[in-house]
């Protein structure tokens, strides 16, 4: 029997293989080859007739005509030719992944039998031809064709389409959703994410499996999606305008495993009774108006449960942290960023071994940092800034050998730093500005050789500055100031970071912003969350308000790739370097408040990019010219006795502390404020005031009066 079987088997291999594409389709198929760019030749098997060997290619056993076109990640470009029109038995079409641009043929409404469309992934612009309203499609899928757009297509919505799977996510579709779309009993998986489409949000009458309108400007609030009961698994509601309070009857939603309802204008009380399903998986309704106590139970059963994300967020939640989210031991994200949260931090939060992400900054919580966090040893991101932590950091905290963001800013932690931190060998952001923390800084540094942005301003380091502070190759942002450093400024190590010369290039001009991306993957079972995040900052380096001494290292002056430089309130002396001239990316400088002598470099006036310069309150002098283009900096020469500023191109004056500078509009002829006209005015001031004093009775009589004496 089993020999039976194979050699059927083997018989219907051969049938296929020696299957000839009909002659019609064939030429179609050479047609559209003919007309599109294919620069890695995937469809060079084109050749002879055998369907088989046709990439991309099904053909019907019983009349040979081309069933299915799968021709998806196939690099391929050009525009969609209408020899695609010329397969008439064609079922599916799938282009997905390419590089094709221009319209959506309308030709397309030819293939009546066609129930699959998969366009997506393409440069396709233009809007949905109304001619494939005459097609009985089941699936159609455009996604992520940005200039794909226009109008909601309404013939999508009518009662007669047979649709079941519609993505028209990541494109330009505008206006209100039909309200026919709503009632649409064949429908299963939507897909409306990231367009422009208004309207109010109504339940649907077909139980869907997949539900994904984010990114809109969809109103309303919210419905119960009573159809979808036993069957929607992932329910996505972010960026929207819905208001109103979160139902109690979402959590009946017994298939959920994704829910997001954040950014939107959600607001009140989470009821105690929201209680989900232990398939629920994520769960995001951050950035909202939401408010009260964190619901101490959100999932039915702890233990059973299979949560990886809790994100809460940009609220108005207050109370303290319930213990029981500590029992939640599968989360891999907990993020209660931006609230009202008080007390402490649980101490069984170190139960939480599979922890990956905590972000609890910019609350009201006190206390230590608790010793038990070193049981979250798969920790990525540690965000404890902006509350009210006080106490030293503890040894146990370098297990945390995964770290790479730490962010604990805007406490009112003491100690010394980095000992206890010695073992996070993986940090690449660091935080620790605007603290109690002192001592010097020491060698254990050098262990986090992929730092890229380190903050402990605004704290009470001292000591000098060790010679390897610069000597981190990826290295962004340095900012020590506010401290009691003291010593020279170290001349070297300034070549290793490849962005602060040059190789790095602009990002943002705004300060240090960290955003964090967060993806989960539920893909074939699954049950993974990736973080990522991406570094917004200038390159830059903030020494300012300190105690540094001696001349200004022309290794410091001289990088290229330098966007802010900030070495104000020191008592730095010498010289500014020559060489300002190669920081072409220089945005900021300043170097007030110190001791520097000498002239002002004439190249500052060739950095086309520098927006803010600020040399007041210095020795220089010298003369700097009208030509040289620093009038657009108000101020920036105060303070500077002996410097000459000129602004009618036949003098110059002196940048006082009273003239504020370069900027000052109030000129006079010549340049010079006249020195007679000043005495004049003086002496006619003292006149009037003088004869005012001894006119007035009151004030004559206590002039005059005879002096008593004291004994």
């Amino acid at each position: 029997m089993e020999r039976i079987v194979t050699l059927t088997l083997l018989l219907l291999t051969a049938i296929a293989a020696g299957q000839e594409i009909h002659l019609a389709d064939r030429a179609a198929l050479l047609s559209l080859r003919s007309n599109i760019a294919d620069p890695r030749a995937a469809l060079a098997s084109w050749n002879g007739s055998r369907c088989s060997l046709w990439a991309g290619v099904l053909c019907e056993n019983r009349t040979s005509r081309v069933i299915k076109l799968d021709l998806s990640g196939f690099n391929l470009s050009g525009k969609l030719h209408p020899s695609l029109c010329l397969l008439p038995r064609l079922q599916t079409l799938a282009l997905a992944s390419n590089l094709f641009s221009g319209g959506i043929p309308s030709c397309l409404s030819r293939l009546t039998l066609l129930k699959t469309l998969n366009l997506a992934g393409n440069l396709l612009s233009g809007q949905l031809p109304a001619a494939l309203a005459r097609l009985r499609l089941e699936s159609l899928i455009v996604s992520g064709n940005h200039g794909l757009g226009g109008p909601f297509p309404s013939w999508l919505a009518t009662s007669s389409s047979a649709l079941a799977h519609l993505d028209l996510s990541s494109a330009s579709f505008s206006g209100e959703i039909p309200a026919g779309l709503f009632h649409l009993e064949s429908l299963k998986y939507l897909d409306l994410s990231g367009n422009l489409l208004t309207g109010t949000l109504m339940d649907f009458d077909s139980a869907l499996d997949f539900l994904n309108l984010s990114g809109n400007r969809i109103s309303g609030t919210l419905p119960c999606f009573s159809a979808s009961v036993e069957t929607l698994s992932v329910l996505n509601l972010a960026g929207n305008a819905i208001v109103g309070e979160i139902p109690t009857c979402i959590s009946s939603l017994r298939a959920l495993t994704v829910l997001n309802f954040s950014a939107n204008v959600l607001e009140y009380r989470l009821s105690p009774r929201l209680i989900f399903s232990d398939k629920l998986l994520v769960l995001d309704f951050s950035s909202n108006g939401l408010s009260g106590p964190i619901p101490s139970r959100i999932v039915e059963d702890s233990d059973g449960s299979g949560l990886l994300l809790l994100n809460l967020s940009r609220n108005r939640f207050s109370g303290e942290i319930p213990p029981e989210i500590t029992e939640l031991r599968s989360l891999q994200g907990l993020l209660l960023a931006d609230n009202q949260i008080d007390g402490e931090i649980p101490p069984a939060i170190g139960n939480l071994t599979y922890l990956q992400a905590l972000d609890l900054s910019g609350n009201l919580l006190s206390g230590p940092i608790p010793v038990s966090l070193a049981g979250c040893f798969q920790l990525w991101m540690l965000r404890l800034g902006g509350n009210n932590l006080s106490g030293a950091l503890r040894p146990e905290l370098d297990a945390l050998d995964s770290l790479r963001i730490l962010d604990l800013a805007g406490n009112h932690l003491s100690g010394e730093v980095p000992l206890p931190l010695a073992g996070c060998k993986s940090l690449e952001v660091v935080d620790l500005s605007h603290n109690e923390l002192g001592g010097e800084l020491s060698g254990a540094v050098l262990k986090w050789q992929n730092l890229r942005h380190l903050s402990l301003s605004g704290n009470r380091f001292s000591g000098s500055l060790p010679d390897w502070i610069f000597s981190f190759p990826s290295l962004r942002t340095l900012d020590l100031s506010g401290n009691r450093f003291t010593g020279f400024i170290p001349d070297g190590n300034f070549n290793v970071s490849a962005d602060f010369n040059g190789g790095g290039g602009p990002q943002d001009e705004n300060p240090v912003v960290i955003i964090v991306s967060v993806s989960v993957n539920l893909a074939a079972g699954g049950r993974q969350v990736e973080f990522g995040y991406e570094l917004r900052s200038p390159v830059s380096i903030n020494l300012g308000h300190n105690e540094f001494r001696g001349e200004i290292p022309e290794g410091l002056i001289g990088l290229q790739g330098l966007e802010n430089l900030n070495l104000s309130y020191n008592y730095l002396t010498g010289r500014i370097p020559g060489n300002l001239a190669k920081m072409a990316r220089l945005r900021r400088l300043d170097l007030s408040h110190n001791t520097i002598s000498g002239e002002v470099p004439a190249g500052i006036s060739s950095l086309r990019g520098l927006e803010t310069l600020d040399l007041s309150f210095n020795f220089l002098s010298g003369m700097v010219g009208r030509r040289e283009g620093l009038r657009r900096f108000p101020g920036a020469f105060a303070g500077n006795p002996g410097l000459c500023v000129e602004f009618s191109g036949v003098g110059c004056r002196a940048a006082t502390v009273e003239e504020g500078g370069v900027g000052r509009e109030e000129e006079v002829e010549g340049g010079w404020i006249s020195v007679a006209a000043f005495w004049i005015s003086a002496v006619v001031s003292f006149y009037v005031s003088v004869m005012g004093l001894l006119c007035w009775g009151t004030t004559r009589g206590f002039v005059f009066r005879a002096l008593k004496p004291h004994f």
